[in-house]
Formats: structure tokens, sequence, C-alpha cells
């Protein structure tokens, strides 16, 4: 094995994890990983060095889980229970104002410097019920437009808005809860109250 594909193969594990949260199919990740590996391996010269390999390599195995979401167009993500609970009466007072106002959280730009942000943020998303990860994964991490996420999904865009709308409210209490209350940014995984990756 050339050093390149030493390199290549020592991003799997990164990309398996992107590619999980993305489709929350374990053997479609595999096969969304396998086809970037290879186009990355059977296509050296392709990688210019513009960009980190790790950035390179998940905006191939962005196409490739795409393609596998097409792939499986047709398999149908049946709704659960917990996509119908709505989390605006927990946040919300009738009159729409907050219940107990958010905290403070910081500088924004700063918090989302910090990698173990991210890794708080991927648990929050996995934590997700399946048709609201897929959707917000699909619009906010794959960038796909609307009409595309529906017709992926086969729902309309106004289910797509409270897929979305219920998404962005749990993961704002989850956030809220492992990584914003008690001014929690540090490194110390065991005070976030989680396993991370």
């Amino acid at each position: 094995m050339t050093e390149y594909e030493v390199l290549v193969a020592s991003l799997r594990p990164q990309l398996l994890r992107f590619a999980r949260t993305q489709l929350r199919n374990e053997a479609w990740a595999e096969d969304a990983v396998s086809e970037t590996l290879l186009v990355a391996v059977e296509k050296p010269d392709a990688f210019k060095g513009n960009s980190q390999l790790k950035t390179w390599l998940i905006g191939i195995l962005r196409h490739k889980v795409i393609d596998q979401l097409r792939r499986h167009k047709n398999e149908a993500l049946v709704p659960t229970y917990e996509d119908d609970v709505d989390f605006e009466d927990a946040l919300f007072q009738s009159d729409g104002h907050w219940r107990e106002e958010p905290e403070d959280w910081g500088h924004p730009e700063v918090v989302l410097q910090q990698r173990q942000f991210f890794e708080v943020l991927e648990i929050c998303c996995d934590q997700l019920p399946p048709a609201q990860g897929r959707a917000f994964m699909m619009r906010e991490w794959l960038g796909l437009e609307t009409t595309e996420i529906c017709h992926e999904l086969a729902i309309k865009p106004g289910n797509l808005w409270v897929l979305l709308h219920r998404a962005r409210l749990r993961l704002q209490l989850c956030l809220q809860d492992k990584w914003f209350s008690n001014g929690i940014r540090s490194s110390d995984s065991d005070a976030l109250g989680v396993a991370l990756p």
C-alpha cells in the first residue's frame, strides 16, 4: 500500500460515521463509504491538494450518500410516534414567548470552531427520530433543495417544514442539555453526560 492509500484508509471510520448519520442504515453507509474509497484509490490524481484529504473525501461521500438515497427511494420511511411529538408547548407559552429564556450561548463563531461541539451535535442528530433526522441531514448537511428532499422522501413541502421545525426544536433541547447548560464548553466529555465517539 502506498502512503496515500494508507492515509485514505485511515479516514474510513470518520467517513463511515458521517455516512451513518446521513443514511441511518448500516449497509447503505458501508456501500457509500466503500464507493468513496474506491474512487479515491482508483483516481489518486483527482486529489489536487487544494483542501485537506478528509474534506475532499467527504465531498465525494456526499454524492455517494445522495446516490444511496436515490437508489433506495422506494423503501418507505415510516414516520414514528416521535416524529409527531411537538416540543413547542415545552418551549413556548401560548402567547409565543419563551417559557424559560434560553441561556446565553456565548459567541457562536467561537463555539462552532470547537471540534467537540460538532461531536455533541452529531450525537444529538443521531437521537432524532428517523424521518426528522433524514430530512434535517438532507437539508442542512447535504444542502439539498426542498423539491429534491420532498421527492426523495415522498412527502409534501408542508410535511418537510414540519419535520425540519421539529428536528430543530429537538436539537435545541439536546444542545441546551448536553452542551450549553452549566457553561460546558471544555474537553471534559464526562461532564457532558455523553460518550463521545
